[in-house]
């Protein structure tokens, strides 16, 4: 992992995020980063010096990105599980989540009994799939690499209900007419957090630091605002998704 003096020296931090889930981390019709982990992002490189320089990830491969020094940071809606923490290291979170299932409005899925013998949509590498796989083994899943391509085969027909963090399918089933989260919480509730190559102390510390910092400022409650609010308006609170100054009330 580059140091904080190579990242400094290079003018760049650069940072894992998704392009493809609004409105956490997504690329605008002007080509531009933007969401609620692109908002961290540009302040974690700004209280650094430097600039962000952000770089697609699929959500199999975020660890990844971090074990082979493609970036330096995962900002990617990244859950914390312990299985996650034996291949990288996590900083202090800023957001809390559990897993929700969306489908359509008149077949909506209520209970996960209703699954069986249905197929399930999810996005390879994420805690649903995992938790599924774990705890559901006779639910048929069907996997995708892209986000976007998991909630397009959702509008295709191609499975009966999709599953992922409640956060996203909320936010996606108030911009789809027709669609119902009818499924709001699964297991127990989970905390997202930046991440580092396994090891690079230096750059967690730094992190940590921060996202205390940020806390003081009301940082994150005012990224909702700006990133979240406008998407989930009603449906949500900030309370309930927001994790201010690295602490889980």
């Amino acid at each position: 992992a580059r140091t904080i003096e190579e990242i400094k020296k290079s003018g760049e931090l650069r940072i894992a995020v998704f392009a493809d889930k609004k409105p956490f981390g997504y690329v605008d019709n002007k080509g531009a980063y933007q969401g609620y982990d692109i908002e961290l992002g540009n302040r974690l490189a700004k209280d650094l010096g430097v600039k962000p320089k952000y770089v697609s990830v699929d959500a199999a491969n975020r660890a990844e990105f971090l074990i082979s020094n493609k970036v330096d940071i995962t900002l990617a809606n990244f859950t914390v599980t312990d299985e996650r923490k034996k291949q990288v290291d996590f900083a202090l979170p800023y957001m809390k989540v559990s897993i929700g299932v969306v489908s359509p409005k008149d077949k909506v899925i209520k209970d996960v009994k209703e699954l069986e013998g249905k197929t399930l949509i999810v996005t390879k590498g994420t805690t649903a799939e995992t938790y599924f796989e774990k705890n559901y083994p006779n639910i048929k899943l069907q996997k995708y690499d892209q986000y976007s391509d998991a909630y397009q085969a959702l509008l295709d027909g191609r499975g009966d209900a999709f599953s992922t963090d409640n956060t996203e399918v909320l936010a996606w089933a108030l911009e789809n007419k027709g669609y119902e989260v009818g499924i709001t919480s699964l297991g127990n509730p989970d905390t997202i957090a930046p991440a580092v190559q396994k090891g690079n102390k230096e750059l967690l510390d730094f992190i940590n630091k921060d996202i205390k910092k940020l806390g003081k400022e009301n940082f994150f409650h005012k990224d909702y605002e700006k990133t979240l609010r406008p998407t989930y308006g009603d449906a949500a609170k900030a309370d309930d998704l927001v994790v201010e100054g690295g602490e889980v009330k």
